[in-house]
């Protein structure tokens, strides 16, 4: 299966998970916070930052606007959706901002940009790759034109069908653009668990032949690091301080201890699934000595007596004829006297 390099980084089977911290607009349109939020994700280890690159003007229709003008969740909407988007919005002067403070930490700078002047910008700021979100699986024409600036495509698929992910695919591909790694994804915030079938990694693999990774919308640690252990090369989680803040997405965010888990632990796991092949660490050799048994005779017993099977036992440690060698053992003279719970030697054997 191909690898897709992310920057410097290779993403892919034979590669420890790549990890992404989904600030969004969880900075709430401060740029302190939102320096405070790159620190505290480099601080975790996270390889990227992600934020969401679009205005008032690029994303949302005025009867959309028309129709949500007032919330009863004032925690998660302190005013009207044009309000909020007015002051989530990342001008292009704090996409610099932030691309240059995130240069400067050493974490990828990456965003989702959700119209083609919005790609542009995110093209004049080198990143490494596009995230294409969810909603944009089915703009194949967009897709299309995100595939033309030839940088790697992590495309989200969420709320759609197989065969919807395979035209996006094809739509990427026809434009001679195959670096792509799909994210398993359901979006709905947070997911019931019996809605979010991981086993989708290893499905997606086979059917794109492309790495997949999992963009995570449920609470706390344990799904992102299950994905992991089914095979996800990337790790998409939103992010921030404090999940109590006001906002769209802090409730169902990593806050960053939970985000030095998934870093850490995501490490761990990878590591750990190791290789198919059996293989006894030399550690575990060692161990033999102390945890297996012996043959050891159950009463003192003098020389020339011809051992039976009821003449012995099996105890730790493992440092002398082991059980498995009793047949070669039944049968044989004593060279010399043993005593009762000896360890048996083949020294002791004529």
């Amino acid at each position: 299966m191909k690898t897709v390099k992310l920057g410097s980084v290779e993403v892919g089977q034979g590669h420890p998970p790549y990890i992404i911290a989904e600030i969004g607009s969880n900075h709430n349109g401060d740029m302190n916070l939102c320096r405070q939020l790159i620190d505290a994700a480099a601080e975790a280890g996270a390889h990227a930052v992600k934020f969401q690159s679009w205005t008032d003007k690029s994303l949302i229709a005025k009867e959309e606007y028309d129709r949500n003008t007032e919330y009863s969740d004032k925690k998660k909407h302190f005013g009207s959706l044009k309000e909020m988007v007015k002051a989530y919005q990342f001008t292009e002067e704090q996409h610099r901002e932030a691309s240059d403070y995130c240069r400067e930490k050493g974490v990828v700078f990456c965003s989702s940009p959700f119209s083609p002047e919005e790609v542009d910008l995110l093209e004049g700021l080198d990143v490494p790759f596009f995230k294409i979100a969810s909603m944009d699986i089915v703009n194949l024409p967009f897709l299309k034109y995100v595939a033309r600036k030839k940088k790697p495509l992590v495309i989200s698929t969420g709320m759609a069908t197989l065969a919807e992910i395979e035209q996006a695919v094809e739509a990427v591909k026809s434009e001679g653009n195959d670096e792509i790694v799909l994210l398993h994804c359901i979006s709905i915030y947070p997911p019931e668990f019996d809605t979010i079938h991981l086993r989708n990694i290893g499905m997606l693999q086979d059917a794109f032949g492309c790495p997949v990774g999992f963009s995570d919308h449920s609470l706390g640690t344990a799904i992102p690091l299950a994905s992991i252990a089914l095979g996800a090369c990337l790790v998409e989680k939103h992010f921030t301080l404090d999940k109590d803040m006001e906002g769209w997405d802090h409730a169902i965010s990593a806050d960053p201890e939970e985000l030095r888990v998934i870093c850490q632990d995501g490490t761990n796991v990878y590591t750990a699934l190791g290789k198919t092949a059996r293989i006894i660490s030399p550690a575990e050799v060692e161990k033999r000595k102390k945890f297996r048994r012996s043959l050891v005779v159950q009463s003192s017993l003098p020389v020339g007596h011809v051992l039976r099977e009821e003449d012995l036992t099996a105890k730790r440690p493992g440092t002398g004829i082991a059980p498995t060698e009793l047949a070669y053992v039944l049968g044989r003279t004593l060279a010399k006297p043993v005593e009762e719970d000896q360890v048996l030697a083949w020294s002791d054997l004529a």
